[in-house]
Parts: C-alpha cells; sequence; structure tokens
C-alpha cells in the first residue's frame, strides 16, 4: 500500500521514544533535525542514545508518559508492549509509529535525505526498507553542495519575485527561469545577471 507523504511542523512538539536499544536510536537521530521535544523512556538505554541531545527517564513506561504528546513510537522489544502503546495512542488521538508493525502504524518513517531545507522522504510502503535505503543513498549523492547553493539562492529570491511580479504566470515564469540560469554552469549567477533575468520578463 502507497502512503501519502504529509510534511509536517513537529518543532516543539512532544514526541515519546519508549525503548532505548539501536532501533530507537536510529528513529531519534531521525527526528533530531526536526527540532521536535522528545523524550525516551526505557528501563536500559544505549550508550549512544544516551549521548544524544534529548530528555532521558530510565524506567519503564507508564500510560500518564504520553500526556501532552503529539506522535509516539513504540520500539520495545516486547510486541504486546508495543500494541498497548498502539492502543492508547490511537484513542488519544496521537500519532504512532510501532516499529515492524505496520498494522499499528497511523504513520511510518520514510528513508529521509535531509539537508538545510530539503527533505526528501522515500517509502515503500513498508515493503523493502532496504530499497528505500538504496534510493536515499542515491540521492545523497545527488544533492550536493552546488543544488544546496542554488535552493538557498531560489529561496532568496522567491519572496523578491512574488513581490515583483503581480501574476501567477509572471511568478512562475520567473522562478522557472532563475533555476534554469543556475543550471546553467558551475558557478551561480550574481545579482547583476539575475537582475537582467527579471527585467526581460517584467516587459
Amino acid at each position: 500500500m502507497a502512503y501519502f507523504p504529509f510534511y509536517i511542523d513537529i518543532k516543539g512538539r512532544k514526541c515519546m521514544i519508549i525503548g532505548g536499544g539501536r532501533v530507537a536510536l536510529r528513529k531519534a537521530e531521525k527526528l533530531l533535525g526536526f527540532h521536535c521535544d522528545i523524550t525516551v523512556v526505557a528501563p536500559e538505554i544505549c550508550p549512544e542514545l544516551e549521548e544524544l541531545p534529548v530528555r532521558k527517564l530510565h524506567r519503564a513506561f507508564q500510560d500518564s508518559d504520553l500526556e501532552g504528546a503529539f506522535m509516539a513510537i513504540a520500539a520495545t522489544e516486547d510486541s504486546a508492549l508495543n500494541t498497548h502503546i498502539a492502543e492508547l495512542c490511537r484513542v488519544r488521538n496521537i500519532h504512532i509509529n510501532s516499529v515492524d508493525d505496520i498494522e499499528n502504524c497511523s504513520f511510518i518513517f520514510p528513508a529521509l535525505v535531509h539537508e538545510r531545507d530539503i527533505t526528501v522522504g522515500i517509502s515503500t510502503g513498508g515493503t523493502s526498507p532496504v530499497f528505500a535505503k538504496h534510493l536515499r543513498m542515491l540521492i545523497e549523492d545527488e544533492l550536493n553542495d552546488h543544488y544546496l547553493a542554488i535552493a538557498e539562492l531560489l529561496k532568496n529570491y522567491r519572496p523578491i519575485v512574488m513581490c515583483r511580479f503581480d501574476s501567477e504566470k509572471k511568478r512562475k515564469e520567473a522562478m522557472e527561469a532563475l533555476l534554469d540560469l543556475c543550471l546553467l554552469d558551475d558557478d551561480l549567477p550574481d545579482s547583476e545577471d539575475i537582475e537582467k533575468l527579471l527585467e526581460a520578463i517584467d516587459r
């Protein structure tokens, strides 16, 4: 089954990770770049997870841990506990990812490419994580510093284009032309070249 890729701002939102092993570590590492409020709860927490800048509760999970949570990740080795957590989340309308248990998930973790403002999520609907990982590595190889610089330039010029042109058609034309100009060379266009481009479109 294909999953629709919702992109949601989770900055500052409470995320509970129940479990302290390698799987919990990988989930926490993925989430850190999005600045949510992560709490890990588990009787034992692996050393690498201990080193991450997240809140840790060194004890067994309690139902009250989910209070105020926006999302939760059930990553324990106890399938009954993971199911219990998923059931609690469904009742409380909390987004839940139960590791290796697609039936108890309201969302899944894609293979992520995350660089600055660019986020690419790759999913095979849970059917082949190894292939999703392969595609992620291909995209990471392509997303070099030049492309990141182009993205930054387009980000900076978008509000200028939005103010300068009244019609959506002209705005689209300007942004597409600016992208084409960026892709012409290994060096980014300077402000003079960009102004000439926008003047030509403004006529």
